[in-house]
């Protein structure tokens, strides 16, 4: 059986994303074979907004069909080519959504949101 492709979603601060980072640079450093993936927002507002009901279904629709390019998107979705433009930018910007040339796609099978109720 094949992997789950997962991205594991955090909240937390730059020293988070560094002590991430230094874990995994130590464990490939020992030989150990990662494959593991990281988006980190510096609060849970930008989160929240980011991965708003809209963007997920965005996700799921280029998880499941793929998308030759954003007009193809909008016009599957039903949805205003500017706005599904401007939803494409922000997931591709934070590494959720991946651009070949024009296709787009959205290789996780699973989004793991972690949010940690302590101060960093």
């Amino acid at each position: 059986m094949d992997a789950t492709h997962k991205v594991q979603v955090n909240v937390g601060s730059l020293a988070d994303m560094g002590k991430r980072f230094s874990l995994a640079w130590n464990r490939a450093a020992s030989g150990e074979r990662l494959d593991e993936t990281h988006v980190t927002f510096l609060n849970i507002q930008t989160m929240l907004e980011t991965l708003s009901p809209r963007r997920l279904e965005l996700l799921r629709h280029v998880r499941q069909h793929g998308a030759n390019n954003v007009r193809e998107l909008a016009q599957t979705l039903g949805r205003d080519y500017k706005n599904v433009h401007q939803d494409v930018a922000v997931l591709e910007a934070t590494g959720l959504l991946i651009r070949d040339g024009r296709k787009l796609a959205a290789p996780w099978d699973e989004l793991q949101a972690h949010v940690s109720l302590l101060p960093s």
